[in-house]
């Protein structure tokens, strides 16, 4: 059974397409085009007096990008997730580590030698 139905679907009162003359002039625009390290271009759209940033991010592999073609910005570098162990070493010298290490010990054994359970 076909459903009964208006002549109109998928519209609403006042829906279409508006003209310029409606909603007015559109702003003076200038294309930009970006460069990353890897080659890509990005070409990038803003208005007139909008100030254009000096760096933009690539959509494509995500490195930062510039308008200078022979010079695109190096890749950031990343550095890799630090473990606690790595931040102790960056503090402590290998003899301060022996030494805490030796006293951390001795208060093991004193535990043991007492007969204390320890987990």
């Amino acid at each position: 059974m076909a459903g009964g139905g208006s002549a109109i679907r998928g519209s609403r009162v006042g829906a279409g397409p508006m003209g310029e003359a409606e909603r007015g002039d559109t702003a003076p625009r200038q294309r930009v085009v970006f460069f990353c390290a890897n080659g890509h271009e990005t070409a990038t759209v803003f208005a007139v007096e909008a100030a254009v940033p000096e760096a933009w991010d690539c959509p494509r592999c995500g490195l930062p990008t510039s308008t200078d073609v022979n010079n695109p910005p190096p890749p950031v570098k990343i550095e890799p997730y630090k473990t606690h162990l790595a931040y102790v070493k960056e503090r402590r010298s290998e003899t301060e580590a022996a030494e805490i290490l030796e006293e951390a010990l001795e208060k093991l054994r004193a535990r043991r030698a007492r007969g204390e359970v320890i987990f």
